[in-house]
């Protein structure tokens, strides 16, 4: 099927009517009629119900709608993600936790890039399942990750263990505070860790799953939570937050999935260089 139609005909729906559509596709309201026309001969259904104050979307017309914002959707990722820069060799998609990017894969990145400079890169934020499964359908080069799941064609390789602590926003902070207890999701390895050195744990006010946000929220607001060592220490040295005294550390462990098949210059030149950023920041 021509994108084109599908395109139309979403415009359409966004403009509630045929002369408002032209207008914003900048094309004439025969234009758009017969586009609509011929989808419709395609499907071999009626879409639209045309009268003076508009167009309303048939059974059938409400039925394509989610076919046809999944079809665009999809054509358009599929240009961005094949379209290489004149002068460029390849294309690297790389996909993450936020927390993971920060003070690791955006260290590694200015690092690639110096080293591959004809290469582009796509940069993605996403968690483990989503981002399993962008690299099973083949839109996702290296995936770096907490707790991946095994799958064939796919190699998950440990990464150094990373160290997580507990900071406040208050200096001589001793224990598991009672109040302004950030729990950061940092998934099923954490959590396992977190309740078996606190199985009295009441739960906490706040609960948040991108560890940035925590972070962001314990400098703005107060409070304290566990995070990776290295995402604290301009903040440790700034004297914005305060290792809390007579808790456990934790230990957390990242790892690179990638196609098991190496057939890519680039692809073993970003999980070489990964793996050095990695080794610098435990």
């Amino acid at each position: 099927m021509d994108t084109e139609l599908a395109r139309t005909f979403l415009v359409v729906i966004a403009a509630g009517n045929f002369v408002e559509a032209a207008a914003r596709l900048h094309i004439t309201q025969s234009t758009v009629s017969a586009r609509i026309q011929r989808l419709e001969e395609t499907l071999g259904a009626e879409l639209f119900v045309r009268n003076k104050s508009g167009t309303t979307l048939t059974p059938a017309g409400r039925q394509f709608q989610r076919h046809a914002a999944l079809l665009t959707r999809t054509v358009e990722q599929a240009r961005e993600e094949i379209a290489i820069v004149s002068g460029d060799r390849a294309t690297l998609t790389i996909g993450s936790r936020i927390g993971l990017w920060e003070e690791l894969l955006l260290r590694w990145l200015p690092l690639f890039k110096a080293l591959a400079p004809d290469v582009v890169v796509r940069a993605l934020v996403g968690f483990e399942e989503d981002l399993m499964q962008s690299m099973l359908e083949g839109r996702l080069d290296v995936g770096v990750m907490y707790d991946p799941q095994a799958r064939p064609g796919l190699t998950v390789e440990p990464l150094p263990e990373e160290q997580l602590v507990m900071v406040s926003s208050r200096r001589d902070d001793r224990g598991l505070p009672e109040r302004d207890y950030v729990y950061i999701d940092w998934g099923p390895e954490f959590f396992a860790q977190h309740a078996l050195a606190f199985p009295n744990f009441p739960g906490a006010s706040l609960s948040v799953n991108i560890g940035w946000l925590g972070l962001q929220h314990v400098l703005t607001s107060g409070g304290a939570g566990y995070f990776p060592a290295r995402m604290l220490r301009h903040h440790e040295l700034a004297g914005r937050v305060h290792r809390v005294a007579e808790v456990p550390q934790f230990r957390l462990r990242a790892y690179l999935c990638f196609p098991t098949k190496l057939d890519s210059g680039p692809l073993a030149l970003a999980l070489d260089t990964i793996r050095r950023v990695a080794a610098d920041s435990a």
